[in-house]
């Protein structure tokens, strides 16, 4: 099965690093984010990516060459079996009409998720889930970020104040993605975002499940959520939340 990452887009809301990078190329613990994520799918034995790339795209190519990474016409070979495929999908094209240019690419099922979110998700329990119940699409449902500091008070006097990584309000799309090659035809051109008309209508179809993920999960969308999350991992020894090990 190929998981396909969507990495193309200009990340406005994180212009102190995206004037130079594409977002999943920005480092989190020393390593890119789009790294962490294909080795969290390399864990459960996913083996061939397709990055769907737009935006400063060749910083992809230049840093799996700087890499000195095995390459043939159409591939980078990560520790020798890992196959990584770098697509342009145009730097202006919306998550929509990157996958449904990607569509001779796809399987008949395959994985789909943002380049630029961390989570500790069970990909094989989700596989699973996915395939007994027969949808077009799941998706991986998470708690959404806590954007505030939190506050613990006793008698009006704030006893504990920190960063939280995590709310326990309500349920958000945490990308990770699996997909019927069926959801294409849910895509009309390049200016749709697959969080829209496609989302929606395979809703409103019955045909789009929602795998719940109480674990970890982290969206790197701006400067202070990624100082956050490395304020996090270094108080706890260094430990990546979203690591397998």
């Amino acid at each position: 099965m190929k998981a396909f990452i969507l990495a193309g887009g200009k990340g406005t809301r994180f212009l102190e690093e995206t004037n130079v990078r594409p977002k999943p190329m920005i480092e989190i613990n020393g390593k890119p984010i789009i790294l962490h994520i294909i080795d969290h799918y390399v864990y459960y034995g996913i083996k061939e990516f397709i990055i769907l790339g737009g935006y400063k795209i060749d910083y992809f190519f230049e840093y799996f060459e700087s890499q000195k990474l095995k390459k043939d016409n159409e591939f980078f070979y990560l520790d020798g079996e890992v196959k990584i495929n770098i697509l342009d999908t145009g730097i202006n094209t919306a998550t929509g009409g990157r996958i449904k240019r990607a569509e001779e690419y796809l399987d008949e099922t395959f994985l789909m998720t943002y380049g630029d979110g961390l989570s500790n998700v069970n990909i094989n329990k989700l596989v699973e889930f996915h395939d007994r119940h027969n949808k077009l699409a799941t998706v991986t449902a998470v708690r959404p970020p806590a954007r505030f500091g939190s506050l613990t008070i006793e008698n009006d006097i704030v006893i504990d104040f920190g960063e939280k990584i995590q709310s326990k309000e309500g349920w958000i799309n945490g990308g990770f993605f699996v997909l019927d090659k069926k959801v294409v035809d849910f895509i009309e051109n390049d200016e749709m975002a697959f969080e829209d008309y496609p989302l929606e209508n395979l809703s409103k179809t019955l045909n789009l499940q929602g795998f719940k993920h109480e674990g970890f999960w982290y969206p790197v969308d701006t400067i202070r959520e990624k100082q956050t999350l490395e304020k996090f991992i270094n108080e706890n020894n260094g430990v990546l939340p979203w690591s397998n090990d």
